[in-house]
């Protein structure tokens, strides 16, 4: 199999943008740099959105008490969001 005919098949979480089709992949780690989040899914929607539901996907039961991320991630949605989980 060449990596032209590779790259041709998609999963399950890869969906249609403006540009074609793609994916995001979502992570947060613990202070240590340990993976305790992974969120696959379509490229289309913006990060922002993706936050809640990469902490359901989890694999740890302790809750986040602080989350950092950049800029894109200063809503005050998201903040409401968060401090009622």
């Amino acid at each position: 199999m060449t990596a032209a005919s590779a790259a041709r098949k998609r999963g399950c979480a890869v969906g249609p943008t403006k540009r074609g089709k793609g994916s995001k992949i979502m992570a947060i780690s613990d202070g240590h740099g340990y993976p305790v989040a992974f969120h696959v899914t379509s490229e289309s929607p913006a990060e922002v959105t993706l936050v809640e539901a990469t902490l359901d996907d989890r694999f740890l039961p302790a809750c986040v008490e602080i989350l950092l991320g950049d800029k894109a991630y200063d809503s005050d949605k998201l903040d409401t969001i968060l401090a009622t989980a």
